[in-house]
């Protein structure tokens, strides 16, 4: 592979310099040039410290010894944060994107661990935390939300406090609770692209005290997109999606060191399926009939799909204060998931491979723990915790349609599965001041794991159709097993003053071994549906947090070893369309850096700036990834799946005083990602993303209004949520090109807010 030196000469090197050299400009502002903080606006709110939750207890984000981006409450309503994807490219080598697919699905990757699938029975690299509950399917995770706290994004494994799943790290979204006195906030906003129709939002939260021990809040939230995109084959708006959101909040203190907090959320979406587009395939081959470029958002599908999800999540959470300093925290989750979506996933606007899928999924969770100080130098957690997850998986794919008279597919595959997970760990976590200055950390979970399942192969029900969840498909796979795991961590901090450490740990964490419910592989000997073996993760990482009167600086060094990494191997299929192997395929080593900060330049006027590196290589390769037909050095010498080499940002936010009338708020955000591959051998690409974010906020003199004007994507980038490479041939039919659903791209929108 290319040294480091050398990439530093690449094209992207003049985006590398730019960002290198403002991040200088913008560290070497010293405090005699930094004024006092402004006392109102977003510059202010910037340079606040977020508390998080990342080990378990409320702290600053400076004090916590490890690599973790945290924006509040007022971050996300400036950024106009409406899902998660809205941090796609703002974070240092992290990449939070949707699959595609199927929409709300998450395909993240942090420090270069991601993987790339719509499969149900595929655990994460990173794991989401809603309200400290696991999710434990990626779907439907990424819809929009409204009235959050924080969003906490954690980098480098966590398994000692978060579990299994969370090798590449763990995203914490934090709910807000009602406050000590009555609020209410109501806003309305549009935006669209000019493609296709315009997106309305009207959003409102309503909550307070109702008596000195009950307090209650309301937020409910309605999407209607008509649609961003214009199908060619059409020439109507497509993408079109109605999204209701409802969450009741009730908060509970009987005593004053007593907790109780019960938060419900029910989430429907209707809407149609992804925009599907076809360009030249990484073999070279162009989508046929219809051929688009790559670089833009142009489609042409017969079957315009559709996606109805229904969402119900519960949580209840105890926090009981005992002793002088101890807190017992028990958080039970709930969460119940159907979702039946139709997709076009030959992106053609004639019927070659239309694919139905059906997911019901039902978890349950609680953790039990107890955090204190001891000896008056140390601080320790542990707990327990319990997981179980019921899954039914029904896909169908209607083939060669195009060869029939009326259009009916010339072949069915069905298949699918059911999947039962349940999980049980131990956890505990100490911190000890060896002395005022140095702090040793330790840690150990253990976990055991539990996986069944029920596996319909899609090639052994051709021509003969039937359904996972309606109970009409014939098993011809069934299994059991059970993976246990030792995840320890221990590392040391060195408090340089009040305002700095360093710190250094070694961690590892594990990524659950499983079955593939899309088993469409002629070979089950060597492609079958599993079982798969659990992936380890041993990260090593040395990291500096400083702070300054005029603002912060942080950065970390890691080194991390992969060990039988478990990959979702895409090959294109001239009887199925599209086989997804899941194997253990190979050993690894992703080494990188990150730097970012925050700066006040005047008391109304703040930057941020942050970059990341990756120099991600295989060790050793198991498995014939480039598919020639033997696995030697070509299959090593090839780049690992959504590790982009780059990742940099930088924003600039201006507050302007106008007396009386109130304060008006601009800024402006860049980040840039460099392109990464998406199948393992290296054909499916990911362009690179340069993204521009702008945004123009007038809020009244007595808070209680904001006007904004916004604009996203302003460079009108292309980004696809995958690249699936299509076969040549589908049977006797011509294909080729991809299937490579589209993100939006351009967005300009306003909104109104008003609070009291």
């Amino acid at each position: 592979m290319p040294s480091f030196d050398s990439r530093l000469l690449t094209a992207s090197s003049k985006h590398i310099k730019s960002i290198i050299g403002t991040a200088v400009l913008s560290c070497v502002v010293t405090p005699s040039n930094a004024q006092v903080q402004s006392t109102r606006g977003a510059a202010a709110a910037i340079l606040e410290e977020v508390v998080i939750t990342a080990r378990k207890r409320k702290e600053g984000m400076q004090d916590a010894p490890l690599s973790v981006s945290a924006v509040s409450a007022e971050q996300i309503r400036a950024m106009k944060v409406r899902d998660l994807t809205s941090l796609a490219v703002s974070m240092p080598n992290v990449a939070m994107d949707e699959v595609g697919t199927t929409k709300g699905t998450a395909n993240f990757s942090i420090r270069g661990l991601g993987v790339n699938s719509s499969i149900p029975s595929i655990d994460p690299t990173v794991g989401v935390f809603v309200d400290g509950v696991y999710m434990g399917l990626n779907n439907g995770i990424i819809f929009d939300t409204f009235d959050l706290e924080s969003i906490e994004v954690l980098r480098g494994p966590q398994g000692i406090l978060f579990g299994r799943n969370v090798t590449g790290g763990a995203v914490l979204v934090n709910t807000r609770k009602p406050g000590k006195e009555f609020e209410a906030t109501v806003m309305a906003a549009v935006d669209g692209g000019g493609r296709g129709g315009y997106n309305g939002y009207l959003k409102a939260s309503v909550g307070g005290p109702v008596t000195s021990a009950l307090s209650a809040k309301l937020t409910a939230y309605q999407n209607s997109d008509e649609g961003y995109f214009e199908n060619k084959q059409t020439n109507r708006n497509f993408g079109k999606l109605d999204q209701q959101m409802y969450r009741p909040v009730i908060v509970w203190s009987p005593a004053e060191n007593l907790e109780l907090v019960l938060r419900y959320e029910y989430t429907k979406t209707d809407g149609q399926g992804p925009a599907s587009q076809s360009h030249t395939n990484g073999s070279g081959i162009p989508g046929t009939p219809i051929d688009f470029s790559r670089n833009s958002f142009d489609f042409s599908i017969d079957e315009e799909g559709h996606q109805e999800t229904e969402t119900n999540f519960l949580n209840a959470e105890m926090n009981w204060g005992v002793g002088e300093q101890g807190t017992i925290t028990n958080i039970f989750g709930w969460r119940d998931y159907k979702e039946d979506a139709v997709s076009d996933v030959d992106a053609q606007p004639v019927s070659l491979f239309h694919l139905a899928i059906g997911t019901r999924a039902e978890q349950y969770s609680n953790e039990l723990r107890y955090n204190d100080r001891f000896l008056n130098r140390g601080n320790y957690t542990a707990g327990i915790y319990y997981f179980r997850n019921d899954i039914e998986y029904a896909e169908g794919r209607n083939l060669l349609g195009a060869l029939t008279p009326d259009g009916s597919p010339a072949q069915t595959q069905s298949g699918g599965g059911l999947y039962e997970v349940e999980t049980l760990g131990a956890f505990t976590s100490v911190d000890y001041d060896l002395s005022d200055t140095w702090v040793l950390t330790g840690g150990l979970r253990y976990s055991t794991e539990e996986k069944s399942a029920k596996i319909a192969s899609l090639n052994k029900n051709v021509n003969t159709p039937c359904d996972v969840i309606e109970g009409s498909c014939l098993y011809d796979f069934e299994d059991k097993e059970t993976w246990s795991s030792l995840s320890p961590k221990i590392g040391l901090t060195y408090l340089v003053s009040d305002d700095a450490r360093i710190y250094a740990h070694w961690t590892r964490g594990y990524r659950s071994g499983g079955y593939n419910l899309r088993n469409t592989a002629r070979d089950t000997v060597n492609f079958g549906p599993g079982p798969f073996d659990q992936e380890q993760v041993d990260n090593y990482e040395i990291g500096l947090k400083t702070e300054f009167e005029w603002g912060r600086l942080n950065g970390a060094i890691f080194h991390n070893n992969i060990l039988d990494m478990q990959r979702e191997v895409n090959l294109s299929d001239p009887a199925s369309g599209v086989v997804q192997v899941i194997k253990n395929t190979a050993d690894a080593t992703i080494t990188g850096f990150e730097l970012d900060g925050i700066f006040s330049l005047t008391q109304s006027l703040v930057v941020q700036a942050s970059i990341g590196w990756l120099d991600a290589e295989y060790d050793e390769v198991y498995f014939d990834l480039n598919g020639d037909g033997v696995v030697n050095g070509a299959d090593r010498r090839l780049n690992l799946p959504r590790a982009a080499e780059w990742t940099y940002s930088i924003g600039v936010t201006h507050d302007l005083d106008l007396g009386d009338w109130g304060y008006m708020t601009s800024r402006m955000n860049f980040a840039y990602r460099d392109d990464s591959v998406v199948t393992d051998n290296n054909l499916g690409v990911i362009n690179a993303q340069d993204i521009l974010d702008v945004g123009l906020d007038f809020t009244s003199n007595d808070a209680h209004w904001v006007f904004s004007l916004y604009a996203k994507n302003l460079l009108d980038e292309v980004k696809h949520g995958g690249d699936t490479q299509l076969p040549e041939m589908l049977g006797p039919a011509a294909l080729g090109g991809t299937f490579a659903p589209l993100a939006k791209g351009r967005i300009f929108g306003a909104e109104v807010t008003y609070s009291f």
